[in-house]
């Protein structure tokens, strides 16, 4: 079993990985971001069997010597922390520089100064912009329409330079539109959720016009954990994606459907991007994930995203795990 540092383990997919990899036996560190209340993020309400099987080590990314630290005696490395708020990137693109550009540098550094066996590097399917053509492959031209595509497109090529300078064995995992249970509440599918749980009818959301891939988190874990060992990966970009796109729009009224509700949706100025900024159509192409990484998705098409919300749902219909949002406050 491999030693594995999760950088970003107390996010979203970084808290599902840390489970996944704990209950398949490895021995894993969690890397999760220091700050004063001592909080794990969600590695704080991780599943009771796991609690207390891992490591973790509270820094920051844009910490050359922290981040060194965290790594020594690890097999691999599973890079996820980042800054990945779209809307912040417009405020403050400078911190997105400095965590997602520097960030990936150090670890990269720091993967090629210990011989560590893999870095598994998170991208995005915002580096491509709006789709010029679908399904997207790996090879399709990248093109930054907010600060925070452009540093995650700099983040990708910093770390795949480290593999044709100096043979760091990366890989550049590519996940489309992932959602689920923990999910931070800027994303549209919790704000979605949460505003039809609060009682309300009248939903408010930003564009809805444009089309996304959903990845059901499951399988963008199952796509990191296939990462691990597969070979052929290695110096490759890897999308994770359904391969099958749903209007914004139309996803609200599938969850709408699904919790048994009816609503009608306003769309808020404060909630769009400005108009060149905003991807209107994203769709995968994940035939590499499946050629190299023997990697399927289980939530895919119609009947795997429905599939997908109920389980989604259901988590944030919880009220231990619904009060734990500002549903009254648009989150950028």
């Amino acid at each position: 079993m491999a030693r594995i540092l999760i950088t970003g383990a107390d996010g979203f997919i970084g808290s599902h990985i840390t489970e996944a990899l704990v209950r398949d036996g490895h021995q894993v560190r969690a890397f999760v971001f220091y700050n004063s209340f001592n909080s794990w993020g969600w590695l704080d309400h991780c599943a009771q069997e796991v609690k207390g099987q891992f490591d973790v080590f509270a820094g920051d990314v844009r910490d050359a010597n922290g981040v060194r630290t965290a790594m020594r005696e690890c097999d691999v490395v599973l890079h996820l922390a980042a800054l990945i708020g779209i809307p912040y990137s417009y405020h403050s693109p400078d911190t997105y520089v400095d965590t997602n550009i520097k960030g990936t540098l150090n670890i990269v550094q720091a993967a090629r100064d210990l011989n560590v066996s893999r870095v598994v590097h998170t991208s995005t399917s915002e580096v491509y912009g709006t789709a010029q053509f679908v399904p997207i492959t790996e090879d399709h031209p990248l093109r930054g329409q907010s600060p925070y595509s452009a540093t995650k497109i700099g983040a990708d090529q910093l770390a795949l330079s480290f593999h044709r300078s100096f043979g760091t064995p990366v890989v550049v995992l590519r996940p489309f539109n992932t959602y689920g249970p923990r999910q931070s509440a800027r994303a549209v599918i919790p704000t979605i959720i949460m505003q039809i749980a609060s009682g309300l009818r009248r939903i408010t959301l930003g564009a809805v016009s444009p089309t996304r891939d959903f990845n059901y988190v499951a399988d963008t874990v199952a796509g990191f954990v296939a990462a691990i060992g597969a070979p052929s990966a290695v110096g490759q970009v890897i999308n994770l994606g359904s391969a099958y796109e749903i209007s914004i729009g139309d996803t609200a009224q599938t969850i709408a459907e699904l919790m048994d509700a009816r609503i009608e949706i306003e769309v808020a100025a404060d909630r769009l991007r400005p108009e060149a900024s905003e991807v209107d159509r994203l769709m995968a192409s994940n035939e590499s994930a499946r050629r190299l990484l023997g990697w399927e998705p289980r939530y895919a098409g119609v009947a795997g995203l429905r599939r997908g919300l109920t389980e989604t749902i259901s988590w944030f219909q919880q009220p231990a795990n619904l009060k734990g949002y500002k549903v009254d406050r648009y989150n950028v």
